[in-house]
């Protein structure tokens, strides 16, 4: 269990198909954009956005991964440029094998992949669903903090749209907090994106924030990737992430991709479940946004979509390959809105997991569940909501004990549950992006090796 950037991957995915090359020894921090290749022995790279080259060495913080710049990978064998028309291993857009696909969309038939071996792909250049038009600070050079203070001051300096990269390089040492529960007195410390657009926060390898970020207001254009958040203080104060909307504005286009996420499933005395709240949560309006590729885990209470009953305003999230590992709710929480939830794996769910309320919708495919109880629910509100169920590794009600599956009562009315396994309604919009979900099994193999921070943004990749 890694809490502090997994080491596995140090600044680059090895095994890439479809981009970086290597001569000579082998190449850490290998991954490289724009067609530049890495070669062997110790070397170094620049930081950079959109344009990191690098030579046999690690780029510091990056893993040589771009931002904004052309597609990784571009279209060598084994896989095609994310967002263009996709052919072979781990492509998106074009039709999914096992099923018929209409406009990147895929419907029928099994989980396109096969349930072959896994592997590591180079990063995506861009998001996979309703987040895609999120560019960040594209190729700009990344200014380097090394403090919430600092961070907060490079934003508030920022005149707010034109492109601000911030690489982050602060460390938390969470092995000196030897009880989580004094983290909920503390005050909170929360890094403000109000009003400001056109930002990419990148973690460097091995980095790890004691603040969260609040994306407010009028700010578009927003891009986290490769940060470890954990054990934050201030109690329900203190969201990891959470994109709000307010009387300036909501925020739309945001792409949360390959961060860690944890706190602790301890109950803290006089506090409830509320000293580790939310991870990432979405409020009043904000949308189009992606949740792509993060290991989240040990923690209450993981999604909030909506706020309460009352908030009615239509969002579409996208959540695809996230490990959602040991936590105990909302997998997500969704009130109203619609949501595309595909390819994660749910291992040990203790409460409930994707909730979906308030006359939302959800397309939930090709997940992959285990140890779960309450998998896929609706309950705690006064109106249900829909989802519709697509080649998960569950199949029918059979599979159930197959995969350690739980169900539990509801205290409340209405309350359905998903014990017969079947849709409830289908999801009613077309998706609009492309994508190409791989077999439930395939995540099972090889999903945590590349979820997370510190694993140099690779990318699942299945036979």
């Amino acid at each position: 269990m890694s809490r502090g950037g997994n080491p596995d991957v140090q600044g680059g995915a090895s095994s890439v198909r479809g981009g970086a090359s290597s001569s000579g020894a082998t190449a850490q921090g290998g991954l490289t954009s724009g067609g530049a290749s890495s070669s062997g022995g110790t070397g170094s790279a620049s930081a950079g956005f959109g344009g990191t080259t690098a030579s046999g060495g690690r780029a510091p913080g990056t893993g040589g991964a771009a931002f904004g710049g052309s597609a990784v990978g571009g279209t060598a064998s084994g896989g095609s440029a994310v967002g263009g028309t996709a052919s072979g291993r781990g492509g998106a857009g074009g039709a999914a094998s096992g099923g018929n696909a209409a406009g990147g969309n895929t419907s029928g038939g099994n989980a396109a992949g096969g349930v072959g071996s896994s592997g590591k792909g180079a990063p995506e250049a861009k998001a996979i669903g309703y987040g895609r038009n999120a560019t960040g600070a594209g190729s700009m050079t990344a200014k380097t903090v090394a403090s919430f203070a600092a961070a907060q001051a490079a934003i508030d300096a920022y005149s707010g749209s034109g492109g601000l990269a911030l690489l982050y390089t602060g460390k938390v040492r969470f092995e000196s907090i030897t009880d989580p529960c004094t983290q909920h007195s503390l005050p909170a410390q929360i890094l403000e994106i109000k009003k400001k657009s056109d930002i990419t926060l990148l973690g460097a390898d091995g980095s790890a924030a004691d603040f969260g970020v609040h994306i407010a207001a009028a700010s578009s254009n927003i891009v986290i990737r490769n940060m470890t958040f954990g054990l934050l203080a201030g109690g329900d104060a203190s969201d990891a992430i959470s994109i709000e909307g307010m009387s300036g504005g909501v925020p739309q286009d945001i792409w949360i991709d390959h961060n860690e996420f944890f706190s602790s499933m301890a109950d803290c005395p006089g506090a409830g479940d509320t000293a580790f709240d939310g991870l990432i949560d979405v409020k009043k309006g904000a949308d189009n946004i992606t949740v792509s590729y993060n290991y989240i885990h040990e923690h209450h209470k993981v999604s909030l979509n909506g706020f309460s009953d009352s908030d009615s305003a239509v969002r579409h999230i996208t959540f695809y390959r996230n490990v959602f590992e040991d936590v105990g709710s909302r997998t997500p929480l969704q009130r109203g809105g619609y949501s595309h939830i595909v390819n994660n794996l749910f291992s040990g769910i203790r409460v409930s997991g994707i909730n979906v309320r308030m006359g939302g919708y959800t397309l939930i495919e090709s997940n992959f569940f285990e140890d779960a109880k309450n998998p896929v629910t609706s309950r705690d509100s006064d109106e249900l909501g829909d989802w519709e169920l697509r080649n998960n590794n569950l199949l029918t009600p059979a599979d159930f004990a197959k995969f350690g599956i739980s169900w539990g009562a509801s205290d409340s009315t209405p309350t359905k549950d998903a014990t017969d396994w079947v849709t409830t309604k289908p999801y009613p919009l077309s998706l609009g992006y492309p994508y190409a979900p791989v077999a439930p099994q395939c995540l099972k193999q090889g999903l945590k090796a590349v979820a997370g921070a510190g694993k140099g943004l690779a990318t699942l990749q299945c036979d």
